[in-house]
């Protein structure tokens, strides 16, 4: 069975920057995926290819079609979101449902109510009448209600209080998904994502620095916090990474002998933040 999104040597250029540089990347069905990387990694240029929103070259298939060449296609089985702003501020609630109802063919009206009836959202209130968290959840009502396979977001909880951003990312795992759908984002919130995520992606300067899920990730990676007495033994196991907190040196190995790193103290697998940092640095 073909990968839900590959990617061979995506690149994109503006003018003489270069967004996306011979990119490599795949991603199965049923995951939930981090796109992740600093500002101006290039993560929002390789949505927008994903999504069919811009030419490219290389090799990209998406939904086993072109993006750019069958976007109406593809949109049929996926769906964005980005900026909530995008919706009018004149826009009622009620009048968003039956617009989206009437233009894609895959929206479940029955669905969108369910999802905004657990919230104090009536369907009368204008979108200039809501906070931006509100907004929010009329945005993920109206794009969980779609039957899509894909489900790209880009930053979607900017702006939102922790509050809004975890009743987000709950309506998101408990509401949506399941085993034949795919989820892909985007943000800065690392931290708060990491124990959804099965598959991370780190991109830097347009090029793709690690794609692995997280299960390959606790074989793969090794942190081991080491006392000031035995860091000369410990750096000659060859860490990539290292940095200094309370009192000891935290060295970061791939590929470990975790045998060996066992008699420096223990050993733990990154988290995603930490090993970001740690690959980009």
């Amino acid at each position: 069975m073909p990968a839900l999104i590959e990617a061979r040597d995506l690149t994109k250029k503006y003018g003489k920057h270069t967004a996306l540089d011979r990119a490599n990347f795949t991603i199965e069905s049923g995951r939930i995926v981090g796109l992740i990387g600093p500002n101006g990694a290039g993560k929002t240029s390789a949505l927008r290819a994903i999504l069919g929103l811009s030419p490219y070259q290389g090799h990209l298939r998406v939904l086993d079609r072109e993006p750019f060449t069958e976007r109406a296609r593809l949109m049929q089985d996926a769906c964005f979101i980005a900026d909530v702003a995008v919706l009018p501020s004149w826009l009622r609630v009620d009048h968003a449902i039956d617009f989206v109802a009437g233009i894609h063919p895959r929206f479940r009206r029955d669905r969108a109510m369910a999802l905004l009836a657990k919230t104090q959202i009536g369907g009368r209130r204008r979108m200039r009448e809501l906070s931006k968290g509100m907004k929010t959840q009329v945005h993920l009502a109206l794009t969980m209600a779609i039957d899509a396979r894909l489900f790209v977001l880009d930053e979607p909880t900017l702006g939102l209080d922790i509050l809004a951003r975890r009743a987000f990312y709950d309506a998101l795992v408990n509401d949506y998904m399941d085993e034949t759908r795919t989820i892909l984002l985007t943000t800065h919130q690392v931290e708060e994502v990491e124990n959804l995520l099965t598959d991370v992606i780190f991109i830097d300067k347009g090029r793709i620095v690690l794609d692995s899920s997280l299960e390959d990730i606790a074989t793969r990676y090794a942190a081991v916090a080491v006392t000031a007495d035995q860091l000369g033994a410990a750096r000659d196991q060859k860490p990539f990474y290292e940095r200094r907190t309370l009192g000891k040196t935290i060295l970061y190995f791939e590929r470990p002998d975790f045998d060996k790193l066992a008699v420096f103290g223990e050993v733990l697998t990154p988290s995603v933040s930490d090993l970001f940092v740690a690959k980009l640095s």
